[in-house]
Parts: structure tokens; sequence; C-alpha cells
């Protein structure tokens, strides 16, 4: 299958991801979810699918190649189901808590016994760090935070980072006090291709990417850092503190809890690809497609795309990001679609998933 290009490379038997690094805010603008749409979705965690849920789609199917995560995103389903948004930001890690484990335990119960099993060998985790902090990548995080980061910023510096200020103002503190020559050398060396692979991602992921990671996180962090308000960041909250503080994920506000909890009915989660969708006759109105063409070679990508195209309705709508590997419609099918670039331009700025490179919109003729 096109989309298996990665798992001839990569492993899938662990969490890669245990919350979706994603801005689902751009998202929704760009896929437009409206009633009776049926919305398909890259699974990872779940958060993203959930957040389109919440917009009244007739249904979301969320595919992933890890059957690890979607284990994540069935807890997050019961989790809704069970607990109230308090309790479940607690259970997910986006609060203190000293009581995950008794709330993992009431969700475990009514998972499949093979979930329950997963879940138990995570349990320990899941109480130190929420669900959404045991995650290979949070992992990262979690080292270059507690390792790397107090040799660098003291927790003063860090919690005035997070002060709600004017753009002015932003750009002279980071220029005076964070974007010190500790910083920048850490940046080398912590967000080299050959750190990221063995900490965060599966070193397979960079097979096709160009140009240097660490100079591509700079500059994307003064974006975060300045461009941006800090304080309203909940990605940059949770890698700088291990929690999403006052701001959080579009799926995990609060106006939105209960809208999903109504709607887990429309949710279908699927271990399958895109072509698999597209040979059972599936159409679909709009694609979140992450960034699974990052890690595909050309060839792989255009058969990926296909795939996609023929899963999709005319007038469909396709999102999707790039990291480091420039990736849109394969030029053999560029004739097929239509890329959005007001919109773009629109939302690129707005992206609190800050370590993006570029954001993509196209729709079906």
């Amino acid at each position: 299958m096109a989309e298996t290009d990665i798992a001839a490379r990569a492993t899938f038997d662990i969490i890669r991801y245990a919350q979706v690094w994603e801005d689902a805010d751009i998202l929704v603008a760009a896929l437009r979810p409206k009633a009776g749409d049926i919305v398909v979705s890259i699974a990872s965690a779940g958060d993203n699918a959930l957040a389109l849920l919440a917009e009244g789609p007739e249904r979301v199917i969320a595919v992933d190649l890890n059957p690890v995560q979607l284990a994540c995103l069935r807890l997050r389903v019961e989790a809704y189901r069970t607990h109230t948004h308090e309790e479940f930001l607690e259970l997910l890690g986006s609060r203190v808590s000293g009581r995950r484990r008794h709330l993992l335990d009431q969700v475990a119960e009514k998972l499949s016994p093979e979930d329950q099993k997963f879940w138990a060998a995570q349990k320990e985790e899941v109480v130190k760090f929420g669900v959404g902090g045991i995650g290979k990548f949070e992992r990262y995080f979690k080292t270059f935070r507690e390792y790397v980061l107090p040799f660098i910023h003291n927790r003063e510096t860090i919690d005035e980072l997070l002060r709600a200020r004017e753009p002015a103002d932003r750009a002279a503190f980071y220029d005076r006090y964070w974007n010190i020559w500790g910083w920048r050398m850490m940046l080398k060396v912590f967000f080299s291709k050959t750190v990221m692979g063995k900490l965060g991602r599966d070193p397979a992921f960079f097979d096709h990417v160009k140009g240097s990671l660490p100079d591509q996180v700079a500059g994307l962090t003064r974006k975060a850092l300045v461009d941006q308000d800090p304080a309203d960041n909940p990605y940059l909250h949770w890698i700088l503190r291990g929690s999403h503080g006052a701001a959080l994920p579009r799926a995990l506000e609060l106006e939105r809890f209960e809208t999903i909890r109504d709607r887990l009915d429309r949710l279908e989660i699927r271990l399958c690809t895109v072509e698999t969708l597209a040979e059972e006759g599936v159409k679909a109105d709009a694609f979140n497609l992450s960034d699974i063409f990052e890690y595909m070679s050309p060839e792989a990508h255009e058969k990926a795309y296909g795939s996609i195209l023929a899963a999709a309705k005319p007038g469909a709508r396709i999102a999707y990001w790039n990291m480091m590997a420039p990736r849109r419609a394969p030029a053999s099918m560029a004739a097929r679609v239509k890329t959005n670039t007001e919109l773009e331009a629109k939302l690129k700025p707005l992206d609190k998933a800050f370590f993006y490179s570029d954001f993509v919109i196209e729709e079906v003729v």
C-alpha cells in the first residue's frame, strides 16, 4: 500500500504521540467541516479527530497504521463519556492531579480486555505524567524540560516568557533575556536530526527531509515567542512546563467537551490507511492528513495522494503539514486540485504548533 512506505522503515508498537502536536484551530478553519460531511482524519492520539467531530459532521473516520495510537484514541473516547471536564484534564495531564490512578481505572474498566492490558502496563507513567505525557515525543520534551532547559533559563525566566504582554515587549524580552548564547547552542544540538531521531521521532521519519532542522526550529521559535503570544499557546506551555496551563488545545476546551461527548457515536476508528477507504468506496468531504507525506518518498507520496483523490468527493478539502520535507500535490495530479493560497496565508501565521514549516490547504476540483 502506498501509505505503508514508512511502515517498512519505522516501528509501530509504541506510543509515538500521546497527544496531537498540530493546531486544531487552523485545521478546523481550513477544512470547514459541516453537517452532513464525511471527514477522514489521521488519528494519532485522537485530539484533532475529536476537534473535527465537534464541528458537527455526519461521520469522522479516524485512521492510523499504529494500533497503539488507536488505543490512545479509544481511551479518550471513554474518558469523555466517564469523566467531568476537570477530571478529564487531570487524566490527560493538562492539570496537576493526585488521583490519576483512580481516574484511569474508571475509564479502563469500560475498555476491551486488550486495551485494559495495554493501559495497565502504562499505569505508573500515566499517574506521573498523565495520558498525554507518555509518548516518545513527549518524553523527548520532558528530557529537554528537565535536563537541558534548566542550564539555560531558570523558572523565573520561563514564567516571564509565558506571561501575556504586547508584541514589542515580547520582542525585547526575547532578544535580551531568552535568545542568549546558551539557547542558540542548545538548538543546534538538541534539535538536530540525530538527537531528535534518537529521542523524539523515529529516525526513519527524517529519511526525506532537506535542510537544517536546528536552523528551522530557531526561526520558527521566534515566531512562537514573539510574533504570537506564548501565554495562549498550549503546546509551548507543555514543552516548557509539562502541562497545558490556562491554554488548552481545541478538543480539550470546556466549550466543546459536552458537544464531543454527545457526538462520539459519529466517530469510526479504523486500523487502516486512506487507500483502504478508497478501495472500500468511501467518499469523503474533508481530509486531515497530519504530516503523513513528510515520511514518504516522492514515489510513495504520489501513490498515496492518488488514493486520497480516489476517496474524495468533488470539492473535498485537504489539509496537511510539512516540517522539513516539502510536499504538495504531485505534479501529475496538480490539475485535479487547487491550492487555497489566500486561506493558507491567513492561517499559517496563526499556527501555534510552531515547529512546522508549512501548512497546505488544497481542494479537489
